[in-house]
């Protein structure tokens, strides 16, 4: 019997996947200000890791204005978006590559500052992050503010503005989207018991904390089908003040929830990479929520973080996972599909041109064969 690889084609809802080498959603910061609208260089960035047959999340992209948390990041609720992700879809098709969207509200992961009007962020409850502090809109570091409670009246409407982002999604071009409700931003903090001390329909009991997430899913189920749409969960993550006591009963309830809908996919966080962009990231002796949750979840199952082009395939030929998602490596190796494939060298990736500023860090990267020439 021939097991899987990463370089086996995978049928991915109604996509036929050439490889499972996926890019996974990476925050840049780069958009165009002040709409928040991508541009020319971000078409340009993601056409240069586009693949035939190969599949990219693109970066999460808040769904409404009070959705921001950080500088330069691309939204999905204004034409001008709409356009500008255009753009990138078409050049990331012009190449044969598959390209889905995530759909973001960060909730208590803000700050009055990228608020409109300068009102406190919403999240289920008014718990603030401890511990940590954030960027404000003017750059400067400020400790978390304790965010407003979402009244349960205001709930439907952002539902509402998730579907609504679905739409506006599906006429900028996309293949599918991807719900974010990993990392400790609005829907993790309903799903997980610290963050929510609500006493409404929503809070209490895991069902009722699970009901955000799954009121969300259908929502962006009625605009895209089910098979053109993913959820990503870090079940173990402790990015952002996030963290489940204990994670299984939680996060075994979700997954046995959302089996039945038809997703095209579920896109795991592993606990070891949940970091959230802020550091290396490396936790020891935790569980891996690919082997944990892959028995439960009967679709197709995305794994990110930490992986090697070894590791992955590895995790895909045991049948841990279907597809693996790179993240920082992809930023530094634009062809990294190929130099996976061939066994070529990797180039490091540079942490301090994560986050904002121009082509440096972001376009300037070289391809194998350019460095061959060098």
């Amino acid at each position: 019997m021939k097991f899987p690889s990463l370089f086996s084609p995978l049928q991915f809802g109604p996509y036929r996947l050439g490889h499972r080498v996926v890019m996974a959603p990476l925050t840049r910061m780069r958009a165009e200000k002040p709409s928040l609208a991508p541009r020319p260089l971000n078409a340009e960035y993601y056409r240069q890791r586009a693949t035939p047959g190969g599949l990219i999340i693109a970066e999460a992209s808040p769904v409404m204005a009070t959705g921001h948390g950080n500088a330069g990041t691309p939204g999905i609720y204004s034409a001008q978006q709409i356009k500008g992700w255009r753009g990138v879809v078409d050049a990331v098709h012009a190449k044969g590559g598959l390209i889905f969207l995530q759909l973001w509200h960060v909730g208590r992961v803000s700050h009055s500052s990228f608020q409109p009007g300068g009102v406190l962020p919403v999240a289920p409850s008014a718990v603030p992050i401890a511990d940590l502090k954030t960027m404000t809109a003017q750059g400067k570091p400020a400790p978390y503010e304790t965010p407003r409670a979402l009244e349960t009246g205001e709930i439907a409407g952002v539902v509402g503005s998730f579907r609504q982002a679905a739409r506006n999604a599906l006429e900028a071009g996309f293949d599918g989207v991807e719900i974010h409700g990993a990392n400790g931003y609005l829907i993790e903090q309903f799903l997980q018991s610290h963050t929510n001390l609500r006493t409404d329909r929503y809070g209490g009991s895991i069902e009722n904390r699970a009901r955000f997430l799954l009121e969300i899913a259908q929502a962006v189920i009625e605009v895209w089908g089910a098979d053109r749409v993913g959820i990503r969960l870090s079940p173990y993550g402790v990015a952002n003040g996030s963290g489940e006591a204990d994670p299984m009963p939680l996060y075994t309830h979700v997954i046995l929830s959302l089996n039945p809908l038809g997703l095209a996919y579920l896109h795991f966080i592993e606990p070891r990479s949940s970091g959230a962009g802020r550091a290396e990231v490396n936790h020891q002796n935790v569980p891996s929520a690919m082997v944990l949750f892959r028995p439960i979840w009967t679709g197709k199952l995305i794994s990110a973080g930490g992986f090697t082009g070894e590791t992955a395939d590895a995790a895909i030929a045991a049948g841990h996972a279907d597809a693996v998602a790179f993240g920082r490596i992809f930023i530094a190796n634009p062809d990294l599909p190929r130099r996976l494939a061939h066994g070529y060298p990797l180039t490091p990736y540079n942490r301090a041109t994560f986050y904002g500023g121009e082509e440096a860090g972001y376009t300037d990267y070289p391809v194998h064969d350019e460095l061959q020439r060098a």
